[in-house]
């Protein structure tokens, strides 16, 4: 679990009625962020401040969350909850909580107005520790979706994941919100969580013009000492584990993001640190859908053969 990186906090705040909801990640003190978005329909928040070159380092809290663009708004109660704390970055008297967001689109499942705000960010916080993390339909999982290449009929139900890596004293871990156009694949690339079966009288094949109704959004979290290049370096490999489990990813139709902390307690090479993050990456998008219960409309892909 993500968690497994010393300091490392995740809380989730979940409408089981709405059938959406926002994950938080809280890292120790000096972490380094940084991050990567690519796809054609990104909602984010704050992604700018994490390019190299930018005046601000430290990454104070990741926000994940379903609603669109409205689920932004769930950021504000992040920044409430840290401000309340006194963590931020200073400028004179005022501390400014830095805090990335990003989200998923989960309109289409559930109750169109139900939206993560700043409450539901405040109370993802006040959840937020650091022990064994709940998947599957929570948090910004709790309305994600699968396998939509060939339209709704045929998809499935996404969620939330996690997992680690360890190579020695260096862990790596990642938490994945899989709200993907694509099919999810195994480790050997066979097809995991696929499209179900054409309907009786059915015709195959891709819907035409499946929407913007997509988005993976990952958090990497590392104990390595990394400055921000080599952080921002670390969200490309985590994206090439998206790539590596997730067909298509990063289409014209999603809004993959990923966001990468490094805590700074252990050296460690470019190498390794990529190679765990990839790993980690991948294994958290396939606990994702099967962790995930199916419901009305989208069954799990533990209901539907491969």
């Amino acid at each position: 679990m993500i968690t497994d990186v010393p300091g490392v906090r995740v809380g989730h705040w979940t409408d089981p009625v709405g059938l959406t909801g926002c994950t938080v990640v809280l890292p120790p003190p000096g972490t380094v962020g940084s991050g990567e978005v690519r796809g054609g329909a990104p909602g984010t928040r704050e992604t700018d401040l994490l390019r190299p070159g930018m005046l601000v380092e430290e990454v104070h809290a990741v926000l994940l969350t379903g609603g669109s663009a409205f689920g932004l708004a769930a950021a504000d109660g992040v920044m409430r909850f840290l401000e309340e704390r006194g963590v931020g970055f200073a400028l004179g008297a005022v501390r400014i909580p830095i805090v990335p967001a990003a989200v998923l689109f989960d309109l289409g499942v559930g109750d169109p107005a139900a939206r993560p705000g700043p409450e539901a960010g405040y109370a993802a916080c006040l959840a937020a520790d650091g022990g064994p993390v709940a998947e599957g339909n929570v948090g910004a999982g709790t309305g994600a979706t699968i396998a939509k290449l060939h339209g709704p009929e045929r998809a499935l139900k996404g969620g939330i994941g996690t997992a680690r890596v360890a190579l020695g004293g260096l862990v790596v871990g990642a938490i994945a919100a899989v709200n993907a156009l694509g099919e999810v694949l195994g480790e050997g690339g066979a097809v995991l969580a696929g499209a179900r079966p054409v309907p009786d009288g059915g015709v195959g094949g891709p819907a035409a013009g499946p929407g913007p109704g997509n988005t993976t959004l990952v958090a990497i979290a590392t104990n390595a000492r990394l400055t921000k290049e080599r952080a921002r370096l670390l969200s490309f490999a985590a994206h090439d584990g998206i790539d590596g489990a997730i067909r298509p990813a990063h289409t014209i139709w999603d809004g993959d993001t990923v966001f990468a902390l490094a805590t700074g307690e252990v050296d460690a090479g470019q190498r390794e640190v990529e190679a765990l993050a990839a790993e980690a990456t991948a294994r958290a998008i396939r606990r994702a859908v099967l962790a995930a219960d199916g419901i009305e409309g989208w069954p799990s892909a533990r209901e539907v053969p491969a």
